[in-house]
């Protein structure tokens, strides 16, 4: 796969990366050896960057990380955890439990450092405190050698400005915001490149929306999104495409993101994605799919305190 730098990090990712949150059974139970196997295939697939946090599973997706990369030599993939989100409503991001999840996770895993560390879902709390004391307490632990590049993860654009305006940062995680559906995060890669940060894209499916399957109990589409989108799909499927592989394709193809992350507990899910990436994306069915998908282009949910979210979420 196409490799690609991360910002002033050094680091170079593949285009598609692996994310691990499968591996804690956050959408369906999994199978254990399927899990297992899910990572080393990524990895024998060139997915040479892992994803993964405490939050994924409460603890089990980096348990089974550890298991699973513990014959496979440190030096052969990146890896990454996050802090700060332990449980649906369990957030801290105490200096203390800086110092506390940083040496857990690393316990969990099995390894002496971290390539990346990130501030997981900060939209949930008061920002002022991921300023005043988060970050400060992690460069403490950067300069320690436990993380090397550390950073914030979340869903609303207005979270990243508003660090990055105060903090300096080597690298951001967004997540459903460039898809097919939703292109906010390029909308803000002029601010990023002006930074000199790292910036990673997740989930090119947004939730199961642009895909064949049913969307979980818990997704935030409206009834109006749904319908577009399953639109879409349909009119992928009228061509004989599947409307995830369109997802794939679009999401690695901007080389401003560094990587894609995208995860499943099942390995030939990882095998279809690394196929997918290969192949060249069909610009005709790309127009006619972004035609459909025009009226709901860029909505978004609200998610965390509103207060934090961006102009228009959730309308």
């Amino acid at each position: 796969m196409e490799m690609r730098s991360l910002g002033q990090t050094g680091l170079k990712l593949a285009q598609l990366s692996f994310g691990a949150s499968s591996l804690g059974q956050e959408f369906r139970s999994v199978d254990l050896n399927e899990a297992l196997r899910s990572v080393r295939t990524a990895l024998d697939l060139g997915m040479n960057f892992i994803d993964t946090s405490p939050y994924y599973g409460r603890g089990m997706s980096e348990v089974l990380l550890g298991v699973a990369l513990r014959d496979v030599p440190r030096d052969s993939y990146l890896l990454g955890t996050k802090l700060g989100r332990y449980d649906g409503a369990h957030f801290d991001f105490s200096a203390r439990r800086v110092v506390e999840s940083v040496d857990i996770s690393l316990h969990r895993m099995g390894v002496d450092y971290l390539d990346i560390m990130l501030c997981h879902d900060i939209e949930f709390v008061d920002m002022r405190q991921i300023i005043e004391e988060t970050l400060p307490a992690l460069r403490k632990i950067k300069e320690q050698g436990k993380v090397r590049f550390i950073g914030i993860s979340g869903y609303p654009m207005n979270i990243f400005k508003y660090v990055l305006d105060q903090q300096p940062l080597d690298v951001v995680l967004s997540y459903n915001h460039y898809t097919l559906q939703n292109t906010m995060l390029a909308d803000l890669l002029p601010y990023l490149e002006s930074k000199k940060v790292g910036v990673m894209n997740a989930a090119p499916f947004s939730a199961r929306l642009l895909t064949e399957q049913p969307l979980p109990v818990w997704h935030k589409a409206t009834p109006k999104v749904r319908a577009i989108a399953k639109q879409a799909a349909d009119h992928c499927r009228s061509r004989g495409v599947d409307i995830a592989q369109l997802a794939v394709q679009f999401s690695i193809e901007n080389p401003a993101m560094t990587t894609c992350i995208v995860g499943s507990a099942n390995p030939e899910n990882v095998r279809k994605w690394v196929d997918w990436a290969a192949l060249p994306i069909d610009q005709t069915l790309l127009a006619e799919v972004q035609q459909i998908l025009a009226p709901i282009h860029n909505w978004c949910y609200v998610e965390g305190r509103k207060e934090n979210n961006d102009p228009g979420a959730g309308e």
